[in-house]
């Protein structure tokens, strides 16, 4: 008998890259074309089946689906197939980066538009795909910010701070917005509001940036899960119901040395300044008390195994602390390149590997063995059943397995 049930019916996740950004001035981009997850959906997901995974984060790629505030849904019916027929559990992402052509984010019709189209959104998925409903309506408010308003390298191109911070406080009254019209359509759907997980630390040389460092760790970081919260601004509307399941994205670049102009400079895996990432995640616990899964995680390379394993660890180390976790995101579950270079990260549970006109689907064996490890650890299944909806992830025996190995957060990220 199930003693605590999660959210969703595996506790492993993944997903897909799906940005839709304006990128660099130089056009549109589709990360799911590039990788040919739209040409191979049906596949990917009997991949994730065939790994025991039975939740997928995938986007509605919402600057190819909206035409003026037109929407046509129909390129999600092979996704919705695919779905249904390997009975997973979507998490739909709403804005990954990219938003249409005709609008602003400053201007009030961009909220507007942004709740009509969730609401058609879930009008059109709801009924089509077997319940609960989970989504993130616009994905790394505070990433999406700083790429869009400071560093300049996708719409709108803001090249200041004072433009990040206008377009978060956008961003994040859109996607208040944008919740409050999906429960319109279901009061029961669920959110999970995804954010990166970082610390920042100041240059040996310039403790006069010490604070600044302090700043973007523990508040900068957190201000649009705070608005949505409620706790900033609350006349945008937002409560711990809107904010809801805090999705925490955790990367060894989230831990970084302070610059003062540009993306700050990723700690190296044995830097003595690194936090444990169990301490990270109490942070987080800590402040909403809200359920939190790992919305993304990965290393990079053979380095992938080892990164599961150190984020497992601190992950249970929270969880004997006290921490709500209700799963972790293997995330991608195929390759993605490099967004700037192009060439593949080699960061996904299945490499790409060119074979003519295709990216064949090559699994990391060590990275999928070292998936097997825990999931036999935390007494999960490995292959999926006739109906995976039917037996819950019992959290009881999370919590079992973190107190009996007795895990403790340290710092070693490599």
């Amino acid at each position: 008998m199930t003693v605590r049930a999660s959210l969703f019916p595996t506790f492993f996740l993944s997903g897909f890259e799906c940005s839709t950004f304006h990128w660099k001035r130089q056009g549109r981009r589709d990360l799911v074309a590039e990788t040919q997850h739209d040409r191979f959906v049906a596949q990917d997901y009997r991949l994730l089946r065939d790994l025991g995974i039975a939740v997928v984060r995938e986007g509605v790629p919402w600057p190819l689906v909206d035409r003026g505030g037109e929407f046509d849904f129909g390129r999600l019916d092979p996704y919705i197939d695919a779905l249904n027929a390997c009975q997973l559990l979507p998490i739909w992402d709403l804005c990954h980066y990219g938003y249409p052509d005709d609008l602003d984010p400053f201007q009030p019709e961009f909220k507007e538009r942004f709740a009509r189209y969730c609401r058609a959104v879930a009008e059109y998925v709801t009924p089509r795909v077997r319940g609960p409903h989970f989504f993130t309506p616009i994905n790394e408010i505070t990433f999406f910010s700083f790429c869009g308003g400071e560093w300049g390298w996708v719409a709108p191109y803001g090249e200041s701070r004072e433009t990040r911070f206008a377009l978060r406080l956008a961003l994040c009254e859109a996607a208040i917005a944008g919740v409050h019209a999906i429960r319109e359509v279901d009061p029961d759907a669920r959110m999970v509001n995804v954010d990166p997980l970082v610390y920042i630390v100041p240059p040996a040389d310039r403790p006069d940036l010490a604070e600044e460092a302090r700043d973007e760790t523990f508040r900068d970081t957190f201000v649009a899960w705070d608005v949505l919260a409620g706790k900033e601004h609350p006349e945008f509307g937002g409560s711990l119901d809107v904010l809801d399941i805090v999705g925490v994205n955790c990367y060894s670049f989230g831990q970084m040395e302070y610059r003062e102009h540009g993306p700050h400079q990723a700690l190296g895996p044995r830097d003595e300044r690194i936090v444990p990432l169990g301490d990270l995640l109490w942070e987080v616990w800590e402040r909403y008390k809200r359920p939190i899964i790992i919305s993304e995680t990965s290393g990079l390379g053979d380095g992938r195994p080892a990164w599961l394993c150190d984020v497992m660890e601190e992950s249970l180390a929270a969880v004997s602390r006290g921490i709500d976790l209700h799963g972790v995101c293997l995330f991608p579950g195929v390759d993605m390149p490099n967004w700037h270079e192009g060439e593949w990260l080699h960061n996904g549970i299945h490499d790409l590997v060119p074979d003519g006109n295709e990216l064949k689907r090559v699994p990391f064996g060590p990275y999928v063995d070292e998936l097997r490890r825990w999931q036999k650890l935390l007494n999960r299944v490995t292959t999926l059943d006739a109906d995976p909806f039917s037996d819950p992830v019992d959290l009881q025996d999370v919590k079992a397995a973190a107190d009996r190995m007795k895990l403790h957060a340290d710092r070693d990220w490599s």
